[in-house]
């Protein structure tokens, strides 16, 4: 089963909030275990348990135990992730909850098993509850704590102070800073409860909203569908091993002990577990690395001797053959292209 993930773009986003409260950017770093390098692109993945150690120490080095609230309360999630960046064309709320649920895997993808809807809506004691469904919360309940507050604080900010949101319901217990709580959501806040949701009314949940649809939102909709078929398919033991295979090509570590290392298994479990998606090792590198050479050649218009380098070719020439083997021609005509 492959491990639970969360976007770079929301790590480094975390990290960045930190330094700004005091934390030392290297010391977040080294403590988390997760390399700058990593979140360069805001959509690649990051491992939730190095999430989870980044808000932990975080917390810690700023002195805020409160921390992931604040941090929910002051950076949007277009800041973060794409999916703060396609709700144009969102005709209502519940129509915006339904593209929520859709996306809601590109900011973190935690849940086991069959896929399932994050947010589901319960209607009971006269109120309609918007309710977080993620399995195991109180084992993180910083993510509720700044998903809660996103929601509540970017509602405000796009309805000139105004919100939704009725009650809060949390299934933790009270942290110790229940006036942070009050500040921030200013609605009555139950901890210790059968559920972790938002309150709010039948009205607001039909309540029309007059956003068009823009050319720039149907491509990034068309990106962000492209991303949740990546991530979909690195929840496969081919997906996974192209994902630590791509950053050790240049370095010498493409290599199937270290890959299985990596993953926690012994080298003959990996061949069989690929040999089950009806592929070698040696077949899932030789197809990613033509994957990639097509793309540095011809996108990023690097020369062939830089390809070659990337690729972890022992030598030009070496590159070259392999480039005829997968197309028939040679390397320096898809430079010139």
């Amino acid at each position: 089963m492959a491990e639970p993930t969360i976007a770079a773009g929301v790590a480094q986003g975390l990290l960045d909030y930190a330094v700004t409260r005091g934390a030392a950017r290297r010391e977040l770093a080294r403590r988390s275990g997760i390399d700058s390098e990593a979140l360069q692109d805001p959509d690649a993945r990051v491992a939730f348990s190095s999430y989870v150690a980044l808000m932990r120490v975080a917390k810690e080095l700023c002195h805020d135990p409160a921390l992931a609230l604040h941090f929910g309360e002051a950076i949007d999630l277009g800041d973060l992730s794409i999916l703060g960046w396609i709700g144009g064309g969102v005709r209502s709320v519940a129509d915006g909850l339904a593209l929520t649920n859709r996306y809601a895997p590109l900011v973190v993808d935690v849940d086991e098993g069959p896929a399932t809807e994050r947010f589901v809506i319960r209607r009971e004691g006269g109120k309609v509850w918007m309710i977080d469904t993620r399995k195991n919360p109180n084992d993180f309940p910083e993510m509720t704590e700044s998903a809660f507050a996103r929601i509540v604080c970017t509602s405000r900010r796009w309805f000139d102070g105004g919100c939704f949101v009725q009650a809060v319901h949390v299934t933790h217990p009270d942290p110790g800073y229940r006036e942070e709580y009050e500040r921030i959501f200013q609605v009555p806040v139950t901890f210790e409860s059968d559920k972790n949701a938002l309150g709010t009314d039948e009205a607001w949940l039909s309540q029309q909203v007059e956003i068009p649809s823009t050319y720039t939102t149907k491509v990034l909709r068309t990106r962000a569908d492209a991303l949740l078929g990546s991530l979909e398919a690195a929840k496969t033991t081919r997906g996974r091993v192209e994902n630590l295979l791509v950053p050790r090509l240049s370095t010498g570590g493409a290599t199937i002990d270290r890959v299985a290392g990596e993953l926690g298994v012994s080298r003959q479990t990996l061949f069989r577990r690929l040999r089950r998606e009806g592929v070698t090792f040696r077949q899932v590198l030789d197809e990613l690395r033509r994957r990639m050479a097509l793309h540095y050649l011809s996108a990023e218009k690097l020369s062939v001797k830089e390809t070659s380098r990337r690729l972890g070719f022992s030598e030009p020439a070496a590159f070259s053959r392999a480039f005829k083997r997968w197309t028939g021609s040679s390397p320096s005509g898809a430079a010139t292209r």
